[in-house]
């Protein structure tokens, strides 16, 4: 029987608990007022989008595997879970978006890192109940590694039993429910809540899931990550 006094053990029921009490609302579209979750109160200049050389890749599909210097281990994601086709893969993708735009497709569970030459990095995503109700033209105002959390206003009013006790947000780690990186976006200078994160529940990957907005493999969101940066255009179908 695990004591609950222990530290680890008291740690590792705390995350569990806060998992279940969060089940997949990792971002929402809100209206709310409040900054937010781990992110500044204004975004920052727009960056020009990434010179077409900084986005081409080779024709060879990137590879999965370890990723060093992170500040916590990357869960170990069965891809075996998730259907071939939602994997990160090189396709062709013909569009007048430059080089360095991400378009989501929610209906069709990808999101296209577009190259230059006619081609795109494709992933594979889970699409929640924000992600579904959502489009347009947005941009990349932010991005965080393993990012804090915090339920905004508008959720916590209308469920404080549920989020009343995380209202001064839950610290970056893999216990949080954004994952390993998290992408926030803005239009017009203001914040959407919409976001494109990690999640630690793989097995939602090509499938529309209760909640959230757009959610990636933790290995995936880390790769997309590191190509994009602030001022990029995000297009979402």
């Amino acid at each position: 029987m695990i004591d609950a006094t222990d530290g680890p053990a008291r740690r590792a029921l705390t995350a569990m608990a806060l998992l279940a009490c969060m089940g997949l609302a990792a971002c929402a579209t809100s209206s709310g007022t409040a900054t937010p979750p781990g992110l500044q109160p204004t975004a920052p200049a727009a960056a020009p989008p990434p010179p077409v050389g900084e986005v081409q890749t080779s024709a060879t599909p990137p590879r999965y595997g370890p990723k060093p210097n992170e500040r916590f281990p990357l869960p170990n994601e069965d891809l075996s879970r998730v259907p071939e086709k939602f994997h990160r893969q090189m396709v062709d993708y013909r569009t007048d978006h430059v080089p360095g735009t991400i378009v989501v497709d929610p209906a069709s569970h990808f999101l296209y890192l577009v190259q230059a030459n006619g081609k795109a990095l494709r992933y594979g995503v889970g699409v929640g109940a924000a992600g579904r109700g959502f489009s347009g033209v947005t941009d990349l105002a932010w991005k965080q590694e393993w990012p804090r959390w915090r339920p905004t206003d508008s959720m916590i009013a209308r469920a404080p039993e549920q989020y009343k006790k995380y209202e001064n947000g839950v610290e970056g780690g893999p216990g949080n429910p954004l994952g390993a990186r998290a992408l926030y976006l803005f239009k017009d200078g203001k914040d959407t809540y919409y976001r494109i994160h990690g999640t630690n529940q793989p097995s939602s990957i090509g499938k529309s899931v209760s909640a959230g907005c757009i959610r990636m493999l933790n290995m995936d969101v880390v790769d997309l990550y590191q190509r994009v940066r602030p001022g990029s255009k995000v297009v979402i179908l």
